[in-house]
């Protein structure tokens, strides 16, 4: 039966082959137009996207250009060659301005960026591009229907590129780099202010700058623990309800004692 199987596939796929090849080979163009159309409609893209590439040079200025033209991109899409379907989106908002599938066709040219964001320790460089042009399509088309997907495509790359800083920070605390990762850790508050692991990465700078006062040389440990005492103050001021409120006040008291240290072993060695 498995063998029987097989044939049947067999024969099946070379009689479509040996189909296509003709159609491949015709010189009937509008017979081609409508085998492409139908490709298409069956989701065959790749026998499609074939048909449409030649068709496309042919009836170029035709009646019939804009729809291949918009069909021969979507072949790119769902083939998944995002950077070509990228190029034909652009191409067709360029060519049509005033089609009534431009404005689909620019929130596309977006989303193909999308599709080609990668995992989140990979280079973010399309997420950074993702934002960017779906911003510019939210600025173009502030009244269409994709505003609200395009809005939440930004916040989820927003999210991913402070992950990805987030996780960089975090590296530098793992392998001992405290000066780098209270560096990395500002910046990245700077960058996200409204995010809501504000107050988890605020602690994480009270750490990265208690253990870099530790390690301080005596003569700069007073001024070091001084800073954490200044940003457990802040964090105080500005997460008065956050559930690690109990750790910062517990590195704010070990900080106060450090400095009472220092100072006494000033005070011995000046005696």
């Amino acid at each position: 039966m498995r063998i029987l199987t097989i044939l049947l596939l067999s024969v099946l796929l070379g009689t479509s082959c040996s189909h296509f090849s003709k159609v491949l080979k015709s010189n009937d163009y509008d017979y081609k137009l409508r085998m492409a159309d139908k490709y298409y409609a069956e989701k065959d893209y790749s026998h499609a996207q074939q048909l449409f590439e030649e068709l496309f040079r042919v009836f170029k200025a035709s009646e019939h250009f804009e729809d291949i033209y918009y069909k021969f991109a979507y072949c790119a899409y769902y083939l998944k060659d995002y950077p070509n379907a990228e190029n034909l989106f652009k191409g067709f908002v360029e060519v049509f301005p005033n089609s009534n599938k431009a404005e689909e066709m620019d929130y596309m040219r977006a989303y193909t960026f999308y599709k080609q964001s990668p995992k989140v320790d990979l280079d973010q460089t399309n997420t950074t591009k993702t934002i960017g042009f779906m911003q510019a399509f939210i600025n173009t088309h502030p009244g269409a229907e994709k505003v609200k997907e395009a809005t939440e495509i930004i916040d989820k790359c927003r999210a991913k590129l402070e992950l990805k800083d987030y996780k960089a920070a975090q590296l530098y605390y793992d392998i001992g780099y405290f000066r780098a990762a209270g560096v990395s850790l500002t910046q990245l508050m700077n960058s996200y202010p409204d995010s809501e692991k504000s107050d988890e990465y605020k602690l994480l700078i009270i750490k990265s700058d208690y253990q870099f006062a530790l390690q301080s040389v005596e003569e700069r440990k007073e001024e070091r623990f001084g800073i954490v005492v200044t940003q457990c103050n802040e964090f105080i001021d500005r997460f008065p309800d956050s559930k690690l409120s109990k750790s910062v006040q517990e590195y704010l008291t070990i900080s106060q004692n450090n400095i009472k240290l220092v100072k006494n072993e000033q005070v011995k060695k000046a005696s």
